[in-house]
């Protein structure tokens, strides 16, 4: 059986092992087939495929690798992770507080690895991003220098569904400063029984509620739908009505390739535990645009590893907090050096390889996946993250019936390992880093089985 399946601008024939190109000019539909061979083939002609060897693929229960999809939720360990933090051990062991300053990597500039790296991974300049904290701490400190209301600017603005730590934090900010959510929470719904947001309904709440709102938060990518949003067209929207802009990249970072600075954004927020595969917990990351990173002036909260580094260590001869300029002047704790040792391992991968490769390998096992969970003919679920290619990253969300866990719970019998999120979402998630066109295969050919009660 063979089926046909759109993708994005720049697929080639030579890369898809035997896929087939029809049509005129820039136009063509490449062909998909449905045999375990075929999967094999396109594995074979992977130029990122010895990528999956530097991760720890968990065993399923017959002792072979599992089909990982859930690395939305948690992303894997990467090999090297373990050397970068026994490194750190080991000069702890060895050095004592002299590791600060001696050692294969010094804990005292140990977080100035990220500046470029961390640049290059979300489209900043070096000195707009750091890595600090947890994403929700991160969206906190933001807001308290970047929600400043008015009595007539004081709205956020924010999507639905949203990640509930985003709620929450948003929620309480505004009741911090004195508002009632109910009333100063504008909130991005899907319309007319949708399940993502459209573009231009964005937009135009945006010119209705824009001179009233304080600030944007919107996510890069839906946790729920796996919808990717037009950021840098958002961020024209907002700043046309005088908001302040800024992202929940948790399910964006790692996924997608961004451009933060060249979208104007003025600031974001992530965690390195999803794609970014730095472990449960994982130190987040943290962008702040330059133009704010300048302002010593801006309000925040201050602690002393933000401060400038000429007089961090002059403790209580210096009473008075005098920021580092850029990103890094948000920082209100010492790095956790072991908790970020695993970031290194990750990020350095990234570095390595570049996001427009890993996008371009994503979209590819993404519309494979599409292609085949289509071609079971199911009327049991239906795929509610958008088909464009455009507007998703590598996650599909298959909505079911209320039999959702119990599909879950069968594919995971069966060495297939999904994420699930109430009521009756599934998460596939193929990550360019490790997963392979088979593992897809192995999913389409479980799933099937599973709703066939094979």
């Amino acid at each position: 059986m063979v089926g046909q399946s759109r993708v994005p601008e720049g697929w080639s024939a030579g890369y898809a092992g035997g896929v087939s190109e029809h049509g005129t000019g820039a136009e063509s539909v490449p062909l998909f087939e449905t045999g375990e061979d075929f999967a094999l083939g396109l594995d074979a002609q992977d130029p990122l495929r010895g990528y999956r060897d530097r991760f720890l693929i968990p065993a399923g229960r017959d002792g072979r690798p599992v089909a990982y999809f859930a690395g939305n939720s948690l992303g894997l360990q990467p090999r090297a992770a373990r050397e970068y933090a026994e490194r750190v051990l080991t000069d702890w062991a060895k050095l004592g507080v002299e590791g600060h300053f001696e050692g294969a990597m010094p804990w005292y500039p140990y977080h100035e690895m990220f500046r470029e790296s961390g640049a290059r991974l979300v489209g900043a300049r070096p000195g707009e991003v750091v890595i600090m904290n947890s994403l929700t701490v991160n969206l906190h400190l933001m807001l308290v220098s970047f929600y400043r209301p008015t009595k007539t600017r004081y709205k956020i603005m924010m999507e639905e569904p949203a990640f509930p730590s985003d709620t929450y934090a948003i929620k309480t900010q505004l009741r911090y400063h004195g508002h009632d959510p109910d009333e100063a929470l504008v909130v991005a719904r899907p319309q007319g029984g949708q399940h993502t947001l459209v573009i231009e309904d964005i937009e135009e709440l945006l010119v209705r509620e824009g001179e009233a709102a304080s600030v944007v938060v919107l996510s890069g990518v839906n946790f729920v739908t796996g919808q990717l949003l037009d950021m840098g067209r958002i961020a024209r929207a907002a700043k046309k009505r005088g908001c302040v802009v800024g992202f929940d990249l948790a399910h964006a970072a790692g996924n997608i390739p961004l451009q933060l600075h060249d979208w104007d954004v003025d600031f974001a927020v992530w965690c390195n535990y999803k794609y970014l595969n730095s472990g449960p917990g994982a130190a987040g990351g943290c962008f702040v645009h330059e133009r704010h990173g300048e302002r010593v002036d801006l309000p925040r909260f201050a602690g002393w590893w933000g401060n400038d580094p000429s007089t961090r260590f002059r403790m209580h001869l210096e009473s008075e907090f005098v920021p580092r300029r850029g990103a890094d002047g948000w920082q209100v704790s010492n790095p956790p050096i072991l908790a970020m040792a695993p970031v290194k391992a990750s990020y350095d991968i990234f570095d390595e390889v570049g996001m427009e490769a890993l996008r371009s390998k994503s979209a590819r096992l993404t519309a494979y996946l599409e292609f085949l969970l289509k071609g079971l003919g199911s009327s049991t679920f239906e795929i509610i993250t958008p088909a464009d290619p455009a507007q998703r990253g590598c996650q599909l969300s298959l909505m079911f019936g209320q039999e959702a866990k119990t599909v879950l719970r069968e594919l995971r019998d069966r060495g297939v390992v999904c994420d699930f999120r109430e009521p009756n979402i599934i998460r596939v998630a193929p990550v360019p880093l490790y997963n392979t066109f088979h593992d897809v295969w192995r999913m389409a050919k479980a799933l099937g089985e599973v709703l066939r009660g094979a």
